[in-house]
């Protein structure tokens, strides 16, 4: 790679991920594809910080993803790149398209313009879409796949990880007024009202999240059958990615969601089996 992809922001990617199942998974990758997909993740992580820390008024959080997108459409006009001069090389080498990247600027900007409180089905498809299918999109394209698995893979497999996040971080998002659960799950269940902290501490709450649960299982087993049909690229970070949080998810349905609830982590050993398992090209 270029001198642009050890920028300090994939540098900082590279710290902090240190010791995630993100991490195990790219070092998996052969080294060029593995920086590439730092720069992917720092850009992602970038915005995402914009979204999720809270700091300053929500216009100007949103000026901010403006100048991002503004940045990423520059770039693919071979114009001048600003923030995103750490992605040139990427651009560059794999061809994403500029649609993903924006579809995650969008998917940032969800969350900023409002906090999300119990969204619709449709709406919580359309944010899992952008915040994690879109960055499966413009990951198969480092990968080497072709677009219709590739697209396939990242809608199923993007949606699952997304789901099983939601899960796991109910109590972290609550802490800044957000509720992921989808309303037509949450109403079913009688559990009404704009507080997410008051829905949480109900004890349905874990009817609820055993329903979304199943959709995530449903997700997972679509880019399993996907994978399975072994198409071109190297799949072994995305079968690395699924197979650690479908774990996680395991466990989560294991000890479900009833108050008060932990938070649910695989153990390191285990991590290092499925790293193991899956470092070899199937």
């Amino acid at each position: 790679m270029t001198k642009q992809t050890t920028a300090p922001e994939v540098e900082a990617v590279r710290r902090k991920a240190a010791s995630s199942s993100f991490y195990s998974a790219m070092r998996i990758l052969p080294k060029a594809e593995r920086e590439a997909m730092y720069a992917v993740y720092a850009f992602c992580r970038a915005v995402d910080d914009i979204a999720d820390d809270g700091e300053g008024p929500r216009a100007e959080r949103l000026a901010a993803l403006e100048t991002w997108r503004a940045d990423v459409a520059s770039l693919f006009a071979g114009g001048e790149p600003g923030k995103a001069a750490f992605l040139a090389d990427v651009v560059t080498r794999y061809r994403p398209r500029k649609a993903d990247f924006l579809a995650v600027i969008d998917g940032m900007e969800m969350d900023v313009a409002g906090d999300i409180v119990a969204p619709k089905l449709k709406e919580l498809d359309l944010y899992c879409d952008r915040v994690a299918s879109a960055v499966g999109r413009l990951s198969i394209k480092v990968f080497g796949m072709d677009e219709t698995p590739g697209f396939a893979l990242a809608h199923y497999l993007g949606r699952a990880l997304q789901l099983t996040n939601i899960l796991r971080d109910l109590d972290e998002d609550a802490e800044i007024n957000r509720l992921y659960l989808p309303r037509e799950y949450l109403e079913e269940a009688g559990i009404v009202g704009p507080d997410p902290r008051v829905a949480l501490d109900d004890p349905a709450i874990d009817v609820v999240c055993r329903r979304l649960a199943v959709l995530a299982r449903t997700h997972y087993a679509e880019a399993q059958r996907v994978m399975a049909a072994r198409p071109k690229g190297d799949l072994r970070a995305p079968r690395l990615m699924g197979a650690v949080y479908a774990e996680m998810l395991k466990r989560m349905q294991a000890q479900g969601w009833a108050p008060p609830r932990r938070r649910v982590r695989v153990p390191k050993a285990q991590l290092a089996f499925l790293a193991l398992r899956h470092s070899i090209p199937a």
